[in-house]
């Protein structure tokens, strides 16, 4: 079960990119990384940032595992990621309202 994000969600366009990738399921960075032509250092270093965010989870039967499955909030975040750079919208507090 994803937490609560702690501190104001900061998204690169390439973390939607990854949310997009996890929206037809279950995937590991290399994968990922090879469906958004990104290198997958990067991809492994901002998977931390989108699980702190609860926009994403470690699934599998070891914690150590690099399989990723959308959350409920990811997948509201994805679904409204053209709400993120407008300045009249607090990102944060959209998520929470669609995802209550």
């Amino acid at each position: 079960m994803a937490t609560k994000p702690t501190r104001k969600v900061k998204l690169t366009e390439t973390d939607f990119l990854i949310l997009g990738v996890l929206t037809d399921g279950r995937n590991i960075p290399a994968n990922i990384a090879l469906d958004i032509d990104r290198a997958r250092n990067y991809i492994n270093q901002r998977m931390p940032y989108l699980l702190d965010y609860g926009l994403v989870e470690k699934i599998g039967p070891y914690e150590d595992s690099g399989l990723y499955e959308l959350t409920d909030r990811g997948r509201v975040a994805y679904e409204h990621r053209e709400h993120y750079h407008k300045d009249d919208v607090d990102f944060d507090e959209l998520l929470d309202g669609l995802t209550k």
